[in-house]
């Protein structure tokens, strides 16, 4: 598939309006930047994007606002059949996007359809959800009472997803708060705007048939002024972001700042323990997944190996003979196992944390080069390190991973625990004791933790996010869905008195005294 005829089937342009409510209002703002979509595989521009001004984002926001107050009453399972004809769409144009995917940020085609599987499955999960928005019945104390918890949407979703995922996070968010009766202003990534104005194209298309235009918005800029305006903005009920620490901490205190909600997924520095009976073959692979896929740039990639003392002689010529048959190139094609970076920044970076790992004395065992070629293409690599020193103790959105020895479980657990975020964790063992107690509160404290599967590829059924500086949000499946909605505690009087809780008596009694009390 050509690029051009990629684009055309997306109801993609050379030069694209960055703003939309609706399909009738697409906004072409000429004077609020220009974003340049890049193919990190070459280097070469693939299409221009017109950023929005403040202008644009009110307009968007009131009309999301309007909408919502229709949308609101539709009843859930109607909303989960709207979500369900755009899963189908998803479906239609599976190998397109997926296509678009690994064009614009440089995943393998096999990751770039499974992230638009991804999207698949959450609309398969939403409109199931759509008829599960359950509350509880409660026992009032009070005769002739009857007390129970019910949820309303909360009004206008934020969504700020990163590159990493360019459409996933948002089907994570945006179909849930969707069945949940909220609208939805996503603003993505200015290094991945193609792919979001794809996905807008088709709900767009899907929503006008449907009879709901309006109920998806997009917000494409590159302005943090910007940006800072949408995370502030009191008519923005809840803000999801995903990103970096620092920038999620300056989100979480404006949000915070005007009593609003934050659903935060930021960084991860996610170990693998293999201990003393693990199977190796299985841990290779899972580790080489882990550390590899999507060059190191998901949140939960593995970045740190911790090995029982008596593996490392073993697991260490596996892991070296795998990386060496990693085919690297443009990631399109069916043989390549790794893409390139997201640009020039990730490249530095990349070379800056093998520059202070190897000063702190660690040893680069393979890998380390740029590779001198177009585009942002490294080589995956693997450093003895120690896991204190300071830049093993960042995350680095790049396919180095650290290897560090232990001897005792508890030194493994106490080290994989010994850093900022707490996102993902996985240990490889066939001993019951060590998976238990891996699995205790006085185990992993990550917000997941694995037995004989990586750090990667976390299915949607589950509540996805971290603890510690990750950011304690959750998306996708379990019960994130209550993070978009209001709980409202309702209770009926339905007999012909009016009994207070806890007994308290109020008004005069016999003597003339208020028998009120506190």
């Amino acid at each position: 598939m050509t690029t051009q005829s990629l684009f055309k089937r997306l109801g993609l342009a050379l030069e694209q309006p960055g703003g939309c409510y609706s399909s009738t209002t697409w906004i072409r703002t000429t004077d609020a930047g220009v974003m340049e979509s890049q193919n990190p595989s070459t280097g070469t521009v693939l299409a221009r994007v017109y950023g929005c001004s403040d202008a644009d984002y009110n307009t968007f926001v009131t009309g999301l606002q309007q909408t919502h107050t229709s949308w609101r009453m539709v009843p859930a399972p109607k909303r989960g059949e709207v979500i369900r004809r755009i899963g189908q769409a998803l479906r239609e144009h599976k190998d397109a996007l997926g296509t678009l995917v690994s064009l614009e940020v440089g995943k393998i085609k096999a990751e770039g359809d499974g992230e638009v599987q991804e999207m698949i499955d959450m609309a398969d999960f939403a409109v199931g959800l759509s008829r599960m928005l359950y509350g509880q019945t409660m026992h009032s104390e009070r005769v002739h009472h009857r007390m129970y918890e019910q949820w309303h949407p909360l009004g206008v979703v934020g969504v700020i997803t990163a590159f990493n995922f360019p459409v996933a996070v948002w089907a994570w968010n945006a179909f849930v708060a969707a069945v949940a009766g909220n609208t939805v202003l996503w603003k993505p990534s200015p290094k991945a705007p193609l792919c979001a104005l794809a996905v807008q194209q088709l709900c767009n298309r899907v929503l006008e048939e449907a009879g709901y235009p309006g109920v998806f918005a997009l917000c494409a800029t590159d302005r943090v002024a910007l940006a800072e305006k949408m995370v502030g903005d009191e008519r923005l009920p809840l803000i999801s972001f995903t990103g970096s620490v620092p920038v999620g901490r300056r989100v979480a205190a404006t949000v915070g700042h005007r009593l609003g909600r934050t659903l935060l997924e930021l960084s991860g520095n996610n170990a693998i323990i293999v201990d003393e009976t693990a199977d190796l073959e299985l841990a290779t692979r899972a580790i080489m997944f882990g550390a590899v896929g999507t060059a190191g740039q998901r949140c939960t990639s593995t970045r740190r190996l911790i090995v029982h003392e008596s593996q490392y002689g073993k697991l260490l010529p596996r892991l070296l003979s795998a990386y060496a048959q990693v085919t690297i190139g443009d990631p399109l094609q069916p043989n390549v196992l790794m893409g390139p970076l997201i640009d020039g920044q990730a490249v530095a970076r990349y070379r800056a944390a093998l520059d202070e790992v190897t000063k702190e004395g660690g040893e680069v065992l393979c890998g380390g080069r740029v590779l001198d070629r177009p585009g942002y293409f490294v080589e995956p690599t693997i450093v003895r390190a120690q896991n204190h020193w300071n830049i093993v103790q960042q995350e680095t959105f790049a396919p180095i991973l650290y290897v560090m020895t232990y001897r005792t479980l508890d030194e493994a657990i106490q080290m994989q625990n010994a850093v900022p975020q707490g996102l993902s964790s996985a240990l490889f063992t066939t001993h019951l004791r060590h998976s238990e107690a891996f699995l205790s509160a006085a185990g992993s404290d990550c917000g997941i933790a694995n037995l004989n599967i990586g750090t990667s590829g976390a299915e949607i059924g589950g509540a996805f996010g971290g603890e510690k500086t990750t950011g304690g949000g959750r998306e996708a499946g379990s019960d994130a869905w209550k993070a978009y909605m209001r709980r409202q505690t309702t209770t009926i009087n339905w007999g012909a008195e009016l009994p207070l809780a806890q007994g308290v008596t109020f008004g005069p009694t016999e003597g003339g005294a208020n028998g009120a009390s506190h």
